[in-house]
């Protein structure tokens, strides 16, 4: 049989799709499967090796466990809404629509040129309005539930791109916040915006990560962001003022020594104890502050702030103290206010110092102890002579009697930003009326369509390109109202994804809120294996686990976790070390790799590359062995024989059981080296039985599928394809040898090689050693002094 890769591989491919092999069986009693790759955004250059890689694995996966019995799921969509794919129309003056589905197009050939076997019938993109209709109906939701809210907030706003940022889409360099896509300025603004309340769920976002099989430095990520602190919420009177502010503290046991009180400049109340003479300080304090991004406010090394003229009460003691506006107290940690040790606590006391502000010292600790050190509590009348623990509950059983203060759990998370001023996204099912109260769009009426725009260039000040749609604003039936000109964030059809491809038919979707999709969704969650990288720890993956615990406590899904097991892949790095980008000229180019090796190759060369979760170095020098292995394993099959070939009997149970293993552990280069270790015994015993012949390809069809299909049918003329043959199994008693072969040094030099016994006794073994023709050679005029002996491996003479 000839080795045309091209030809090979053309069939398999249209055959599968033509067939639908992948398709999930409906109604299947098997145990289910469901295989998830990260949602892939359509980008006009297409797919990089970094896709294949993830892609392979997954592949691999889902026809293992296909083999193994089970019932898989293998889906792929299209996360084509967004800021990408406006940023590319606003660039090339095309219509993002029109582009973004061209874009799928090659993308999903690109896939299927890389023989990965997915069910194309829940394909679906989240700019398909039966797709976003239903992302409108779960909005819907969180309104009705209370999770979905509409505030002045300050937000990230870029003015280049016209569009509010979440924090993870911007990056920081000296200070300034840039957006991460296409690197202009970022500034703080207070905009009316749609936030998802997701702090409602940080106590159980944080929970259960403990239920989850995932990278531990992954959940440690989550667990940082959702940021959980156990202190206590104080109240603080203004002297001489009716008003009063809260204080959040981890350390209420040190408020015998507070000699200020320090708060955001986005506190509510700062204009409020603000005095008429320090009036016009504070204002233009407030504008610096503007400039700053909240990274600079924390890391900076100089303490800014000006005095309120207001002093406030301590609530012990009953000491006046003065209240400071400075930016190193951020709105976003506690209640946006601070009470403030400078003896124990660094950045006080930098602030103390500059200010001349009194210190008083309340904990007796070692000299260039942190407060983290556990000490005694001194000038502190309540608590004197007690340790941390102990001081702070009997300061807040203290606080808590006098309704001064109480327990309180803060969280580090925010809530979700949930409005852009886009034109490519979901808009909201939803209008105003004259009044401006707000009004949900009924069930029936969705989905709301995007309209098209000529012109969808950002205003640059915060209106989005939808308030051009004139007739689309008002177009509301006999109703007089206004749409929202805003539009959901590209990470609100990516939250649900996973759900859309359950839901997902030929025909459209089953509808979410019906007991056929409640049957379904109960079917195939959670998802069995997901694979993809670190990059969406803190975003996609945070928000998945949100909407995933809302629809759980409205009873559409029985499951509180989406993803139980989380795989991250490695980078490929260029050839170079570094990262691939195309202006270090580093990238590979998959379609160019399949072109010239075939798919199968690429398959082979990147899972052969190293451990799937490590960054690895693109080889192209090492791409044709990977095409040699495969060629070496056509021409295997011309040793095929109806023989028994016992030889081969330990070398092919020992390699189903490893590849078995591997494959299960993801552990695809070891698997890889396991199959070559058989071939080579192969071909050192000349010959191979049908049986063997044939559970070798059904080892190796997970990671090279057309070749090892064809060779199935043209050379074993097999009726039945591999995609749907029985997995092979291992005989542990095969596994024990009778005989090894025992590797001969002297001192430390290998001499020879013989084949014994695996149950000789050491003195056995001694006089089968010394009656070998090299060993005799190598011993003349010499006397063994020791014998160094290693079980059934080697042994070791000491002459």
């Amino acid at each position: 049989m000839e080795y045309n890769v091209k030809k090979i591989e053309s069939y398999w491919q249209e055959h599968w799709l033509k067939e639908k092999l992948f398709k999930v069986e409906e109604n299947s009693l098997k145990p289910k499967y469901y295989v998830l790759d990260m949602f892939p955004y359509p980008s006009a250059s297409g797919l990089h090796v970094g896709h294949i890689e993830g892609y392979t694995a997954t592949d691999i996966v889902s026809r293992f466990k296909r083999m193994q019995g089970f019932n898989v799921l293998h889906p792929m969509g299209w996360d084509a809404f967004g800021l990408p794919a406006e940023q590319f129309a606003l660039k090339t003056g095309k219509n993002p629509k029109e582009f973004t589905y061209e874009n799928i197009k090659n993308f999903k050939t690109q896939i299927i040129h890389s023989g990965k076997g997915l069910d194309w019938e829940r394909e679906f993109a989240t700019c398909d309005s039966d797709y976003y209709r239903w992302t409108q109906w779960i909005f819907k939701k969180l309104y009705e539930n209370g999770l979905a809210e509409l505030k002045g907030v300050e937000v990230n706003f870029c003015a280049e791109l016209g569009t509010v940022l979440a924090n993870d889409e911007i990056v920081l360099e000296n200070g300034v916040m840039y957006s991460q896509r296409g690197h202009y300025p970022v500034t703080k603004k207070v905009m009316k915006q749609w936030v998802l309340l997701i702090t409602k769920y940080a106590g159980r976002l944080l929970d259960d990560l403990e239920l989850l099989d995932w990278p531990e430095s992954l959940k440690e990520m989550q667990r940082n962001w959702i940021g959980k602190s156990e202190g206590a919420i104080i109240n603080f009177q203004v002297w001489n003022n009716k008003k009063s502010f809260e204080v959040f503290t981890t350390r209420a046991d040190t408020i015998y020594g507070v000699t200020y009180c320090v708060l955001s400049p986005e506190h509510p109340n700062v204009l409020d104890f603000t005095t008429k003479e320090e009036y016009p300080t504070v204002i233009e304090y407030l504008k610096q502050t503007k400039q700053k991004s909240e990274m600079d406010r924390l890391i900076g090394k100089e303490k800014t702030g000006v005095f309120s003229g207001s002093y406030a009460i301590n609530p012990l003691n009953g000491k006046k103290i003065p209240i400071f506006i400075a930016d190193y107290v951020l709105a976003s940690y506690g209640t946006g206010a601070i009470m403030a040790v400078p003896a124990h606590d660094e950045r006080d006391a930098q602030f103390a110092l500059i200010k001349g502000l009194e210190v008083i010292e309340v904990l007796d600790l070692p000299k260039g102890a942190g407060i983290e050190t556990d000490g005694v509590h001194i000038n502190s009348p309540l608590i004197n002579g007690l340790l941390t623990k102990d001081a702070t509950n009997k300061i807040i059983d203290f606080l808590e009697s006098r309704h001064l203060g109480s327990k309180k759990i803060n969280y580090r998370l925010r809530d979700w930003i949930f409005s852009r001023q886009r034109y490519w996204g979901e808009p909201f099912p939803l209008y105003f009326d004259h009044a401006g109260k707000i009004h949900l769009m009924a069930d029936e009426q969705l989905p709301l369509e995007l309209p098209f725009l000529e012109n969808i260039k950002p205003s640059g000040d915060g209106t989005s390109p939808l308030s051009h749609a004139k007739d689309w604003l008002t177009n509301y039936g006999k109703l007089n109202g206004l749409r929202d000109t805003n539009t959901m964030p590209q990470l609100a059809g990516s939250s649900w994804y996973f759900i859309g491809y359950i839901l997902k038919r030929h025909y459209g979707f089953i509808p979410f809120d019906s007991l056929e999709a409640k049957k379904e969704l109960d079917k195939w969650l959670p998802v069995d294996l997901y694979i993809g990288g670190t990059e969406h720890a803190v975003g996609h993956l945070l928000y998945a686990r949100f909407w995933t615990k809302f629809f759980y406590d409205l009873g559409y899904v029985s499951v509180k976790e989406p993803f139980i097991k989380l795989v991250n892949q490695g980078m490929i790095l260029g050839a170079d070390g570094h990262k691939m980008s195309k202006s270090l000229g580093n990238t590979v180019n998959p379609e160019e790799i399949i072109s010239q090796y075939g798919a199968d190759t690429l398959r082979i060369y990147e899972m052969f590359l190293g451990p799937l979760a490590d960054e690895k170095p693109w080889n192209p020098q090492t791409i044709a062995a990977s095409k040699k292995f495969l060629e070496r394993v056509l021409r295997m099959y011309e040793f095929l024989t109806t023989d028994e070939t016992k030889d081969l009997n330990y070398i092919y149970h020992a390699t189903v059981k490893k590849v078995t293993t591997d494959y299960q552990n993801l552990s695809f280069n070891t698997a890889i080296s396991a199959l070559m270790i058989f071939v080579n015994e192969v071909y050192k015993v000349g010959k191979i039985n049908t049986f063997y012949a044939r559970e070798f390809l059904k080892l190796l069809n997970p990671l090279a599928p057309h070749l090892t299909e064809e060779i199935n049918k043209v050379i074993l003329k097999n009726k039945e394809e591999l995609v749907y043959a029985t997995w092979p199994t291992w005989d542990e008693k095969a596994l024990s040898l009778d005989q090894v072969e025992l590797v001969i040094q002297i001192n430390g030099k290998i001499r020879s090689k013989i084949v014994v016994a695996t149950d000789l006794t050491d003195e056995e073994l001694k006089k089968l050693v010394l009656a070998d023709e090299k060993i005799k050679l190598n011993l003349e005029n010499l006397s063994v002094k020791k014998f160094i002996i290693i079980k059934n491996k080697i042994v070791n003479l000491v002459v």
